[in-house]
């Protein structure tokens, strides 16, 4: 029996005859008819193997030793192998190509996107923003009074002429949520657990309110040159161009999706993300140097394009990284040093959520 998520049996089997990385999907991960297991080339949907056993699962929490699945990979009879790598495409020629072509790609990608039990996690960022303009669904931020996020979103919301839920959170909702997220995604650092708390909390209260999909932005400080370190190409990377660190923060991409995914689901709400979508992708790829980044300005031809989208002030605002801008990382240094466990001991936060799942 195939059990399979993300795209059609026929789509994935033709896509590894053709070893197409990019068959036109949102990305998928399972097993076929023919019982081999796949994980797209991107790794957007989770996907783990018991160690040393024939097992598998879309979550952790149903193996007894499980590990990820990697991304691009096909196992059948004869083995785990590489199915697919990304493409290397040459670059666009200019900016007014690369940004018409990220226009025609966002385009098509959020018109695909049904409405229906949707609901957006809305930062008041390019990224959110984007995802929302095309959706007529309610949207959703998180963070603690006063964040930087919750902020950004309400005047993006206001912008936008859109209405805006929030999701105030305090210190009772992170210890409550802590070992759920850590459980869901089998992680304890205390950044994967201040992103994946972000998730889950905006995921819970959509469940409550009875919608059972959250489009998201993921993806797109990845594709599109987001991070400070593909501009400035300092410690972080080991490229020298801005188009290969942006190739290294895309082969990020599987562990932190993994993450994002099992927290989403973990509140009983499956993710949306439209702008990893292979059209997407398609064109992102073929982004170079300043298309990208360059020192003062990240995802510049993404930003371009938004302006076909959303108005300008949102288009062109730069926000912090989620944990940081909903003050979610702050807080949960707060609660581990309050429980005890101070900065100068090593991994305090992490110390502080194993202690939580008891």
């Amino acid at each position: 029996m195939s059990r399979l998520q993300g795209a059609d049996a026929g789509i994935v089997r033709r896509a590894i005859e053709e070893r197409d990385p990019l068959p036109g999907t949102r990305g998928f991960a399972g097993r076929l008819p023919d019982r081999r297991l796949v994980r797209d080339v991107l790794g957007r949907y989770p996907l783990f193997v018991e160690r040393d056993s024939e097992e598998w699962a879309f979550s952790p929490t149903e193996l007894s030793d499980p590990v990820s699945f990697p991304a691009g990979y096909v196992r059948d009879g004869a083995g785990t192998r590489r199915a697919w790598s990304l493409p290397e495409p040459p670059a666009f020629d200019a900016m007014d190509q690369a940004t018409a072509s990220v226009i025609d790609a966002l385009n098509a990608s959020l018109a695909a996107v049904s409405g229906d039990g949707l609901a957006v996690a809305f930062s008041g960022g390019v990224d959110s923003a984007l995802v929302a303009s095309a959706l007529d669904v309610p949207l959703f931020a998180v963070g603690f009074e006063g964040s930087h996020d919750l902020a950004a979103a309400r005047e993006g919301a206001r912008t936008m002429d859109r209405e805006l839920r929030v999701v105030e959170c305090r210190h009772a909702d992170l210890e409550r949520a802590i070992p759920v997220v850590a459980r869901a995604t089998g992680r304890t650092n205390a950044m994967d657990v201040g992103i994946a708390l972000s998730l889950y909390l905006v995921a819970e209260r959509v469940a409550r309110e009875g919608y059972d999909r959250l489009a998201v932005g993921q993806g797109a400080d990845e594709l599109f040159g987001g991070y400070e370190k593909i501009a400035r190409l300092d410690h972080r990377v080991e490229a020298t161009t801005v188009r290969g660190a942006a190739r290294e923060a895309i082969g990020s991409l599987p562990g932190g999706l993994e993450r994002d995914v099992l927290a989403i689901r973990a509140a009983g709400v499956e993710p949306v993300a439209p702008l990893l979508d292979d059209r997407v992708v398609r064109a992102a790829l073929r982004l170079d140097g300043p298309m990208l980044a360059v020192d003062g300005e990240r995802k510049r031809v993404l930003r371009r394009a938004a302006r076909e989208f959303v108005p300008e002030i949102v288009a062109t605002r730069e926000k912090k990284a989620v944990q940081y801008g909903s003050l979610i990382a702050r807080e949960l240094d707060r609660l581990a040093r309050r429980a005890g466990y101070k900065r100068r001991m090593d991994d305090h936060v992490t110390r502080y959520v194993e202690s939580l799942l008891g």
